[in-house]
């Protein structure tokens, strides 16, 4: 069985994933924090902070405006002394290349992923 098949998740458990689409509102660099980035989400009703390890591959100003997959249910944790309230979703290659993940169209901030 490959790596990648190893740990297989039941489709109960990723039901439990509360995956939205989010749309950065604002971003800035952490003061001290070479690769980390504040993050204002917008998720329609609701909005939220997270702190995301993009400044090496993003400018904060080209973030702003971009809808990105979001976990909304992540427990909340500190880093850096900010607020992380959940995780955007970022594909990175073997060259060690970081993309986004985003969505083809744009939809409400806050529909859900399934």
């Amino acid at each position: 069985m490959s790596e990648e098949r190893k740990d297989q998740i039941t489709i109960d458990e990723f039901a439990r994933l509360d995956l939205r689409v989010a749309e950065i509102i604002a971003a800035e660099k952490i003061e001290g924090a070479d690769k980390l980035l504040q993050l204002k989400l917008s998720l329609g009703d609701d909005e939220r902070q997270v702190v995301a390890g993009l400044a090496k591959y993003y400018n904060p100003q080209e973030l702003v405006g971009r809808q990105v997959l979001f976990i909304a249910n992540l427990k909340p944790v500190r880093l850096r002394g900010v607020l992380s309230e959940g995780m955007v979703l970022a594909a990175t290659d073997k060259e060690g290349r970081l993309a986004l993940t985003t969505v083809d169209d744009r939809v409400s901030p806050g529909s859900r992923v399934s």
